[in-house]
C-alpha cells in the first residue's frame, strides 16, 4: 500500500503545473481588467451579502435524477450573474475567489486540490469581467443584449473550470481520462444555463423592487423542503434497489464460489465507500477470510486500511463501531485512522444466531466532502444481516457438500467422492501411465467391536486411515469406501509398481497399534485393478477391485490383482442364487458319505455327510460356492437343514439294519450366530429318534476361534445336548493350539493340507505331530483328513493318530454306492459280532 500511495502524491503534486498557469492568467487577465475599468472596486457591503451567499450555495451539492441520469449541481451561478450585474468587476473576482477559499476549507480538501479550485474559480471570473469589459451590458437588465454578455461571462468561467479540469486528468491519468472528463461538459453547461436563467430572473425581480426578496426567500424555503423530500425519497428509492441488487446478488452467487465478489464490490456501491471489507475468522476447517474491494479496483485485494484493532473490538463486543466526524465517541480512533488517511470506517459484527462469525465494514465515504453519518448505520446493519445469513448459508452448503463426499470419521474422501476423481482419471489417456486402484480391507475388525467396543474399532479406523494418508504418495487420493474399506487410487507406471505400492502400503498398515494400555496387529488383505486394462469407467474399476479384494482374504496378508478368472466365478455365484433356492426347494442338493475309519485296525467308526450339486447347466458345482451363495442370500440354514435331515435318516436307518453308524454334519460359522440352532437341532435328533452321541457337527478353526467369545454358548448348548463336536480344518487358521482348551469340543481334525505333506514335508510332520500330541493331552479325538497313501498312514501310526478319512479308504459316496461299498469292504463277521465293522484289508 504505501508505495502506491507515495505514487499517488507523487501524481497529485503534478496538479501544480495547471494551477500555477491558471493564476498567473489570472493575474493578467486581474490586471488588464483594473487598467481599462473606471471603477474596479467598491460596494462593499453589497459585496459582503454577495459573498455570504456565494458561500452558502456553494456547500451543498444537489442532485437530481432524469431519464435514469443522476447529475449533480450547485447554485453558484445564480449569485454570480448578480454579483457580475451589481458589482465593479475585480470586487467580483475577489468576493468570488474568497467564496471558493471558504468552500474548500469547509470540505477540508487537499492543499494540491485546495489551491487547483481557488484557482480556477479566480481565472473564471478574472476573464469573466474582462469579457464585460469588452461587451459591457446595458442598465437595463430588461435588455436582451444584457443577458447575452451576463450569459457569455459565465459560460467563460464554466469553460475556464473544465478545461482546468480535462488539464488536470490529463496530465495525471492520461488522454483517456481527459477525454472522459470533456464528455461531462453537456450536464454541467447545462446546469449553468438553468442557474443563469433563475440568476437572470431574480436579478429582474431585485433590480425592479426590493421587496421581491422576500418573494424570493419564501420561494427559495419552499423550494428547500421540496429538494429535502425529493432528496430523501431519491436516497430511500437508490438505498431500496441496491438493498434488492445486493440480495438477488447474494442469493444467485451463494452457490458457486464468487459470493464474496458479488458481496464486498455491491455494498461498497451502495454504502459510496472507497473500501469494503469483510473478514471472518478462522472456524473448524474454514480458514481465516480477510477481503477487500476498492473502488476502481477489479477483483479483491487480502490488505485492509483500518487497523485489526476495530474488527476485534466490533467482534468482542458484537456492536457495531462507528469512527469519523459525526462519530464523536470514537475520537480516539478517529485520532488513530487520521494517520492512514482513513476519514470514517462503519464495522458491523456478522451475527448467525447469538454468535458472532465475522464483521463487515466500509471505509472513506467517496468524494472529499462525503462523510458517513448516523443515518447509514442502519442501513449498513441491515446489509451486514443479509450477508451474515448469505455467509452462513454459504459455509452451510459446503460444509454439506463437504459431509456428502467425506467420511465422517476418518475425514477421508468417501466412495462417492473416489468415484467421480476415478471418472476424471480414465477420461485421460497418458501413454506408459495406468491409473491404480487399491482397495485395503482390514482383517479381525469386527472381533475388535466385539470384544473391545466399537469405540476401539473406531481408534483402528482412525489410525489405519492416518497410516495411509502419511505413507500413499502425495499424487494419491486415499478414502474410505465404507466399513473396514480403505480406497487409494494414483497414477503409476504399470500394474506391477502399483501391487509394489501395495505391498508397502500394507506392510506400514500392519506394525503395532497401541491403544492406551493395549497392543493390536492389524493386517489387511489387498486388491489391486488398474486402469485401461481391468475396466474403461470408475464403476467396472470399483467392482473388479472389490473381487481382487475378497480373493486376497483367502490367504490373510495377501495383495490380489485382478484377473477375468476371479470375475467369472463371481459372476457364476450370482447366477446361482436363484438356482440354488429351486435346488432346494426341488430337492436337487444330494448327500454324500465319506467313511472315518480307526487307523490301527481300520475300523468303520463314522461317515461325514457332505452336500454336492449337480447344476443342470454348469455341471457339478464346488461346495464352497454354493455354500458361499446360502451364505450371501440367507439359504445357509436350509441348506444346513437338507443335509442334517438326511444324515439323521440315514443314520436312523443303519441302525434299524443293526449297523449303528455315527454321522457328521459341517457347519458353518454364521451358524453359530443363530441362537435357535441348538433347539431346532434338538427336535430334529427327536424327530428322528437318533440318539445325540451319534451326532457330530463339525466347524471350521476360524469359525471357533474367532479370537472371541460369541460361539461359545451355541457350542456349550450343543455339547449339553450331547452332541460330539469337532474344529475342522485345524492348522489353517492364526490361532493357537493353547485356545482349544476354552472350547467345549470332542475332536480335532487336521487339514489335508499338512496330512498330504507328511511324508515329504518335515515341517508339516511336526505340525501334524504337534496336534495330535497336544489335542491327545487335553483329551480330544484326532481325525486326519486326506490319507492318500499307505506311507502317510504308517505315519500318523507311529505318532498315535487314532482315526482317519481319505481317498486311501474311501472318496465320498452317494448313499447307494456306500452300501455297495460296505459290501465289498466291510468284514462281514465284524458285523454279526456286534464290533464297529471293519475294513478288509487292501494289498
Amino acid at each position: 500500500m504505501a508505495p502506491r500511495d507515495r505514487s499517488r502524491r507523487r501524481s497529485a503534486d503534478r496538479a501544480w503545473f495547471i494551477t500555477a498557469p491558471l493564476v498567473f492568467f489570472a493575474a493578467i487577465c486581474s490586471i488588464v481588467t483594473g487598467l481599462v475599468s473606471s471603477q474596479p472596486f467598491g460596494d462593499w457591503l453589497l459585496a459582503l451579502l454577495l459573498l455570504v451567499a456565494m458561500a452558502a450555495v456553494g456547500m451543498p451539492v444537489l442532485n437530481f435524477v432524469v431519464r435514469r441520469q443522476s447529475f449533480g449541481m450547485t447554485l453558484t451561478e445564480i449569485p454570480l450573474v448578480l454579483a457580475l450585474f451589481l458589482l465593479p468587476p475585480l470586487t467580483v473576482v475577489a468576493i468570488y475567489t474568497v467564496a471558493s477559499m471558504l468552500t474548500q476549507t469547509r470540505h477540508r480538501f487537499a492543499p494540491v486540490k485546495f489551491w487547483f479550485n481557488v484557482a480556477k474559480a479566480a481565472a473564471g471570473t478574472s476573464l469573466a469581467v474582462l469579457l464585460l469589459q469588452a461587451l459591457p451590458p446595458s442598465k437595463e437588465v430588461d435588455d436582451p443584449g444584457t443577458w447575452l454578455s451576463l450569459f457569455a461571462a459565465v459560460t467563460a468561467v464554466i469553460l475556464v473550470s473544465l478545461l482546468g479540469i480535462v488539464g488536470v486528468h490529463t496530465l495525471l491519468q492520461g488522454w483517456q481520462a481527459g477525454r472522459d472528463s470533456l464528455r461531462t461538459a453537456r450536464p454541467a453547461l447545462l446546469t449553468a444555463a438553468i442557474n443563469v436563467s433563475l440568476g437572470l430572473i431574480i436579478l429582474i425581480a431585485v433590480t425592479t423592487t426590493w421587496w421581491s426578496l422576500v418573494l424570493l426567500a419564501a420561494l427559495g424555503a419552499a423550494l428547500v423542503l421540496v429538494y429535502r423530500s425529493y432528496a430523501e425519497f431519491f436516497r430511500q428509492h437508490r438505498t431500496l434497489a441496491s438493498m434488492y441488487d445486493l440480495t438477488r446478488a447474494i442469493g444467485e452467487r451463494g452457490q458457486d464460489g464468487t459470493l464474496v465478489d458479488a458481496l464486498l464490490g455491491r455494498v461498497r456501491a451502495l454504502m459510496q465507500a472507497e473500501y469494503a471489507t469483510l473478514w471472518l475468522p478462522a472456524q473448524g476447517r474454514h480458514p481465516e477470510v480477510l477481503l477487500t474491494a476498492r473502488v476502481d479496483d477489479s477483483g479483491l485485494l487480502d490488505v485492509v486500511p483500518t487497523p485489526t484493532s476495530l474488527r476485534q473490538r466490533a467482534s468482542d463486543e458484537g456492536r457495531t463501531i462507528a469512527v469519523g466526524r459525526a462519530f464523536d465517541e470514537e475520537s480516539n480512533e478517529r485520532r488513530a485512522l487520521s494517520h492512514g488517511k482513513v476519514k470514517d470506517v462503519i464495522v458491523v459484527p456478522l451475527r448467525s444466531g447469538q454468535a458472532v462469525i465475522g464483521t463487515l465494514e466500509v471505509a472513506n465515504r467517496l468524494s472529499d466532502v462525503g462523510h458517513f453519518t448516523r443515518g447509514d448505520i442502519p442501513i449498513f446493519e441491515t446489509v451486514a444481516a443479509h450477508a451474515a445469513v448469505a455467509l452462513e448459508n454459504s459455509r452451510l452448503v459446503d460444509r454439506l457438500r463437504h459431509d456428502a463426499h467425506h467420511d465422517t470419521l476418518t475425514r477421508l474422501p468417501n466412495r462417492r467422492r473416489i468415484t467421480g476423481a476415478l471418472d476424471e482419471s480414465v477420461k485421460i489417456r497418458a501413454p506408459g501411465e495406468v491409473v491404480a486402484l487399491l482397495l485395503f480391507d482390514v482383517d479381525g475388525l469386527r472381533q475388535v467391536n466385539e470384544s473391545l467396543g466399537h469405540a476401539a474399532g473406531d481408534k483402528v479406523l482412525t489410525e489405519v486411515a492416518n497410516r495411509l494418508r502419511a505413507s500413499a504418495p502425495s499424487s494419491a487420493l486415499v478414502g474410505r469406501a465404507g466399513g473396514d474399506e480403505f480406497l487409494v487410487t494414483l497414477r503409476l507406471e504399470s500394474a506391477e509398481a502399483a501391487l509394489e505400492l501395495a505391498a508397502q502400503l500394507r506392510d506400514q498398515i500392519r506394525d503395532e497399534m497401541v491403544f492406551d494400555a493395549l497392543t493390536l496387529d492389524v493386517n489387511t488383505a489387498v486388491g489391486v485393478a488398474v486402469h485401461p486394462d481391468h475396466g474403461s469407467d470408475a464403476a467396472a474399476l470399483l467392482l473388479r477391485v472389490d473381487l481382487a479384494a475378497t480373493a486376497a482374504k483367502s490367504v490373510p496378508g495377501s495383495v490380489q490383482l485382478f484377473n477375468p478368472a476371479l470375475e467369472s466365478r463371481s459372476l457364476r455365484r450370482l447366477g446361482l442364487a436363484g438356482d440354488l433356492r429351486r435346488a432346494l426347494d426341488q430337492g436337487e442338493l444330494e448327500v454324500y458319505f465319506q467313511p472315518k475309519v480307526t487307523l490301527r485296525d481300520r475300523r468303520l467308526v463314522g461317515v461325514e455327510c457332505l452336500a454336492r450339486w449337480e447344476h443342470p447347466a454348469h455341471g457339478t458345482v464346488a461346495p464352497e460356492d454354493f455354500v458361499a451363495v446360502a451364505e450371501h442370500t440367507g439359504q445357509l440354514s436350509r441348506l444346513t437343514e437338507v443335509v442334517l435331515r438326511e444324515g439323521l435318516r440315514r443314520s436312523r436307518d443303519w441302525a434299524l439294519a443293526d449297523q449303528p453308524l455315527p454321522i457328521a454334519v459341517n457347519l458353518s460359522a454364521r451358524t453359530l450366530i443363530d441362537q435357535h440352532f441348538p433347539d431346532r437341532v434338538q427336535e430334529l435328533l427327536s424327530e428322528y429318534k437318533v440318539p445325540a452321541q451319534r451326532l457330530t457337527l463339525e466347524i471350521t478353526e476360524s469359525g471357533v476361534l474367532d479370537g472371541t467369545d460369541r460361539p461359545i454358548p451355541t457350542l456349550q448348548r450343543l455339547r449339553d445336548l450331547g452332541v460330539r463336536l469337532s474344529v475342522d480344518d485345524f492348522g489353517t487358521g492364526d490361532s493357537s493350539l493353547a485356545h482349544l482348551r476354552r472350547l467345549p469340543v470332542h475332536e480335532v481334525k487336521v487339514d489335508r493340507s499338512f496330512v498330504q505333506g507328511m511324508a515329504t514335508d518335515p515341517g508339516d510332520l511336526a505340525i501334524v505331530n504337534a496336534v495330535v500330541t497336544l489335542s491327545q493331552q487335553f483329551g480330544l479325538a484326532v481325525v486326519a483328513e486326506g490319507v492318500e497313501s499307505e506311507l502317510t498312514l504308517e505315519l500318523l501310526q507311529d505318532i498315535g493318530c487314532e482315526i482317519g478319512q481319505g481317498f486311501l479308504f474311501s472318496r465320498p459316496l452317494p448313499y447307494e454306492r456306500l452300501a455297495a461299498w460296505f459290501g465289498a469292504q466291510v468284514e462281514p463277521e465284524t458285523i454279526s459280532n456286534g464290533e464297529l465293522p471293519r475294513l478288509r484289508v487292501v494289498p
